[in-house]
């Protein structure tokens, strides 16, 4: 299955922005508050989304930070959209772990079958 949470060193490298960038982000655009265990920082999926886009906007569309800020507080719709694609995203992983899934649940059920049989041999019951 997929993770609930990422760590600030995955996000770092799955946007392929420096650690020091999302903290700053962090501070400055209330958009993204990340869930925080002891000192550390776990992001959701809709937050990584969330990140996408806020970089998109400063290094693709050139906004500045406050523009950036701006925008996501005068544009609920984009936040939305983050989160459509984050939810979109998890069933996608969810759907493709299902075969998997089954099949584990089948050999379960085979193993438990066969421990049945056995067991009724040990006892003489048939």
């Amino acid at each position: 299955m997929s993770k609930h949470y990422y760590t600030i060193g995955e996000v770092s490298n799955l946007l392929d922005v420096k650690p020091h960038i999302l903290r700053y982000w962090e501070r400055e655009i209330p958009a993204i508050r990340p869930k925080r265990v002891g000192r550390n920082r776990r992001y959701t999926l809709e937050q990584i989304e969330t990140l996408k886009i806020i970089k998109d906007l400063l290094y693709n569309q050139r906004y500045t930070v406050d523009g950036a800020k701006q925008k996501l507080k005068s544009d609920p719709a984009i936040i939305e959209e983050a989160r459509q694609e984050a939810v979109a995203k998890q069933k996608l992983k969810v759907n493709a772990a299902m075969p998997a899934i089954a099949k584990e649940i089948n050999d379960i059920r085979e193993s438990l079958l066969k421990i049945k049989r056995e067991c009724k041999k040990l006892s003489g019951n048939k």
